[in-house]
């Protein structure tokens, strides 16, 4: 029986290995990237049965890749290793597109039965965080969405200013015009009441987009 293939996400190169490391003897991994943008390039060229994700990824974060990738891949599964321990985030990924959720503090065998559990169909949350809290928080999200939200587009380039990048750099990773980064940023500033570059940083922040 071949193994399961495995991409691995994160930024952090030791971490990277140590995952790397700690799951070869039972499955493929076949390969690393370290931000999110190569992580969905790579996703689709490979096709992996399962991707280990950070969340707090450079260019394009973890979550907005995730949702990226299952919806360009719906049979994809995807676990979340994270420092994040809040609830609303687990609920926010859960729901929308990852298959486990567990934290970077687990232990390896915790990591081992998620991945397991997950390519056999099943769903995985850490112990670690409450699950009736990330249930009432995945509940509090479906309500919620029916309020004012970020395009993605507008969450891509508020995460790549966020990030010091200028409107010019955002324009070469995204592909498009500066002016259509700059028009973004105009809509972001105005349908949100920001008034400066201070408070898009803080917005930026409160959106889960950088830590």
């Amino acid at each position: 029986m071949s193994k399961a293939r495995i991409l691995l996400a994160d930024d952090h190169l030791l971490v990277a290995e140590a995952l790397k490391k700690l799951l070869e003897p039972e499955f493929e991994i076949i390969g690393t990237v370290g931000d999110g943008r190569k992580l969905v390039r790579t996703a689709i060229e490979l096709k992996p049965d399962l991707i280990l994700i950070d969340l707090n990824m450079p260019l394009l974060n973890g979550l907005d890749a995730g949702a990226q990738l299952k919806e360009l891949m719906p049979s994809l599964k995807i676990v979340v290793l994270t420092m994040n321990e809040d609830a609303d985030i687990a609920a926010e990924a859960m729901g929308k597109w990852a298959s486990g959720y567990l934290l970077k503090k687990s232990a390896g065998s915790e990591l081992l039965r998620a991945v397991r559990d997950v390519l056999q169909g099943l769903k995985y949350v850490t112990p670690a965080i409450n699950l009736e809290r990330v249930e009432i928080a995945s509940a509090r999200e479906a309500k919620s969405d029916a309020g004012k939200e970020l395009t993605t587009r507008q969450r891509e380039v508020l995460q790549l200013l966020a990030e010091g990048h200028t409107m010019k750099e955002a324009a070469a990773i995204l592909h498009v015009a500066t002016r259509t980064v700059a028009f973004h940023k105009y809509r972001i500033m105005q349908d949100f009441r920001l008034e400066n570059n201070s408070e898009l940083l803080r917005f930026a922040m409160k959106q889960k987009l950088v830590s």
